[in-house]
């Protein structure tokens, strides 16, 4: 595991306040050739309510069946499904039956009304049970909002998180236009995982083949960003919504979740630095990197400083910023931008989200000519007026694929691209259909 701290000053004036923003890479390693894959334990808990009946059942069945085929025997695999009861159709277990398994998914037919909780907990149940020490990824498939049972994002996001401590993490698919996906969000960050969103069947089926690409290809898990400022730092912010608690002393801890083969994880923080009386170079903070291997179960830690060069005023007057975290402080704020346009849009303040992400978008342009990522940050203007132009037509739409963005750009940027793994849900260019 290689991690690495770059600021985009190292450079700060004596007795003068100032700022520097941190940029962290942490990179997976790719395993060796003859390295055997270890045992997977994937958990599905699906929707099976009365507004899965239109064509998107059948469909969840599909992806499901093809991801039994890929499955070896050895690994762990659990279907709990749900309507207004949360009900086992293939307890967690070795895949030795696969026959068995696929009769059980084509079993499934629509049912009553939406009871997520309990197809959540239950799920999360079978999962601790099959994953022993080894951990386990759950995946939610929903189309429509929890009516029955427990409603609170808050208190489903603390079950998904309690999962977490334990090895479980969980993953959200949004399916369609009419589910919560506030909801389906605050799950998915509390479990350490993904909010997808797919609007039709093809889609979902996609979705949810990369992330059985992502469970076969995991290399840690379990992993946390422990960030502890020294005197006399004040304030650490984090960017990217990242899953998080304040420890004593002031230190952050940022729930990283599972890194896969060859991923490079990249988090983003500043630090607020008050005046520092004396020259040379000081240590502001550390950074704690904490992981589990896959295969062996054994737990890491890396620990890198990151410290300034306190120097007269006027020699810092000359320093130069480092470009390439600049560039990802405008990516990020971009991604923010996201997050307040689809909390906007779900508020009905279409005005509002316009305007986030049109200024979004004007920011990013400021910096095509100097960032070193130029191509990334266009692509993602493009996208900010996209979202923009739409919103008056198709507030649903927009807000879902808004925030699914943001989660995936937070989130799983820097993961190696896989085919499953693209980006279906963006927005084309063709005027909306008025969804």
């Amino acid at each position: 595991m290689h991690v690495t701290a770059h600021l985009d000053l190292d450079v700060v004036p004596v007795d003068q306040d100032d700022e520097v923003t941190v940029l962290v890479r942490i990179t997976a390693p790719e395993p060796e050739p003859s390295a055997g894959r270890p045992p997977a334990t994937l958990q599905i808990v699906l929707d099976r309510s009365g507004s899965m009946g239109r064509g998107r059942l059948d469909g969840a069945r599909r992806a499901l069946t093809a991801l039994v085929d890929r499955l070896d025997p050895v690994d762990n695999f659990g279907l709990v499904s749900f309507d207004d009861t949360a009900r086992v159709d293939v307890p967690a277990g070795p895949l030795a039956d696969k026959r068995g398994a696929k009769h059980a998914i084509a079993a499934l037919r629509p049912g009553g009304s939406t009871d997520l909780s309990s197809g959540l907990l239950r799920g999360i149940q079978e999962a601790h049970r099959a994953a022993n020490d080894r951990g386990a990824t759950l995946l939610l498939i929903s189309d429509g909002h929890a009516n029955v049972g427990v409603t609170d994002p808050g208190r489903l996001a603390m079950a998904a998180m309690a999962a977490h401590r334990q090895g479980v993490s969980t993953s959200t698919l949004g399916y369609g236009l009419d589910y919560d996906e506030g909801l389906m969000a605050a799950i998915a960050d509390g479990g350490a995982g993904s909010a997808l969103h797919a609007e039709d069947p093809d889609t979902a089926g996609q979705l949810i083949a990369g992330e059985l690409d992502g469970l076969l290809a995991k290399v840690t898990q379990a992993a946390s960003l422990t960030i502890t400022p020294h005197p006399p730092v004040s304030s650490v912010l984090l960017y990217g919504g990242l899953p998080s608690a304040r420890l004593p002393g002031g230190a952050i801890m940022a729930e990283l979740g599972d890194l896969y083969a060859g991923e490079t994880r990249k988090i983003l923080l500043r630090l607020l630095v008050p005046g520092i009386s004396r020259l040379g170079v000081v240590t502001i903070a550390e950074l704690v990197f904490t992981y589990v291997a896959t295969e062996t179960l054994t737990s890491y830690t890396v620990t890198v400083p990151v410290s300034v060069n306190v120097v007269p005023g006027d020699e810092a007057a000359g320093r130069a910023p480092d470009l390439t975290v600049r560039a990802e402080r405008l990516f990020q704020q971009a991604q923010d931008a996201k997050r307040q346009a689809s909390d906007a849009l779900l508020r009905g303040d279409v005005a509002r989200a316009e305007e986030v992400l049109e200024s979004a978008g004007r920011e990013l342009e400021k910096g095509l000519s100097w960032a070193p990522n130029a191509e990334e940050l266009s692509a993602e203007v493009r996208e900010l007026h996209r979202y923009a132009r739409a919103s008056p037509m198709d507030r649903k739409r927009v807000s879902k694929e808004a925030l699914a963005s943001w989660h995936r750009a937070t989130r799983k940027r820097g993961r190696p691209p896989r085919p499953s793994e693209a980006s279906p849900d963006a927005p084309s260019d063709d005027p909306p259909n008025g969804h």
